[in-house]
This record gives C-alpha cells, structure tokens and sequence, in this order.
C-alpha cells in the first residue's frame, strides 16, 4: 500500500497537503523513486569525439554505464568496403585495396581533366573539379597536411574543414 497509511501516503493527498499546484515533486515521489541514482552515478567523466561517422560530435563518457564501447563491436557494424556502381541498384563488397586505387585513380583523372594552368594569361595552376571537406575529428595538424598536400600537390582550391569542437 501506500507509505504512512492507507490515506496519508496518497500522492494526491501529499500534494494537497503541500500545496502544489504540480504534482511533480516530492509529494509524487515513494521512498524507492527518491532514491533512485542514474546508472553512471558514480561513474567518471571524460570529454571525446563520437568515433560513429565522420562528424565530429562532442561526447560526453561515463567510465561505466552507457559508452561506445558498441559502436566498435556490435556485431551489424560494416568491416568491408561497400561499392554502388554508378546507375546500379545493388551494393557488392570490395577488397580495401581495389577501393583506395578505385579512389586515387577517379582523383587524378578528375585532376587531370579539370587541371587549369593559364587564365587570362596569368598562371593559376589549379583545379576546380575536386573540392575536400575535412572531418571535425582531424586536428590541427593533419588539417594543415592535408591542405598542403591538396592545394600544393593536387592545385585544389575548394578545401575546407568542419571545425566545430
């Protein structure tokens, strides 16, 4: 039954006798809701970055409880590359090897075919058919790798980075 008798432990007469007009304190809560911690009470705290896509997110671990252990683990997580061909309806796996030549030669060919060297007499030495955006969980230093491989070996000029943590 209720807490303190029959009656006395009612929540409805516990917020009348409180004078709440809410219903969502105290005076609705048992003995066992009082004392109810979350489950990473205890658990210390650690600032990261979601390792889950390639954004960036700022997260927030508790050492015990909800973590992203899983997301590395789970057993529906993708372990191969997965390869749509243009105009295809069906995915088919690819070897990471053949995907990262597939990758390299679609760049150089781009680069190739939309490499600029002279406009309006003046050298640019640049190409506009490539752009990069780089992922929020990059650091400092590989941004400025990759804009220095980008922009002085492959002339791209549309080059950005999703800096936001």
């Amino acid at each position: 039954m209720f807490e303190g008798g029959f009656l006395t432990g009612w929540p409805v007469l516990k917020q009348i006798k409180s004078g709440s007009l809410r219903g969502t304190g105290e005076e609705a809560m048992s003995a066992r809701t009082l004392n109810l911690v979350p489950k990473n009470h205890d658990a210390e705290v650690a600032r990261s970055v979601c390792p889950y896509c390639g954004v960036g997110c700022g997260q927030i671990i508790f050492h015990k409880g909800a973590d992203t252990f899983q997301l590395h683990t789970h057993p529906g997580r993708l372990r191969k590359v997965r390869y749509r061909a243009p105009f295809s309806r069906e995915w088919t796996e690819l070897d990471l090897e053949k995907a990262m030549d597939m990758v390299a030669d679609r760049v150089w060919d781009t680069r190739e075919r939309t490499f600029v060297e002279k406009q309006d007499g003046a050298y640019v030495n640049h190409t506009l058919g490539i752009a990069h955006l780089g992922g929020a969980t990059l650091d400092n230093e590989e941004n400025y790798l990759m804009k220095k491989l980008f922009a002085a070996g492959l002339g791209m000029n549309c080059i950005s980075n999703q800096a936001r943590i």
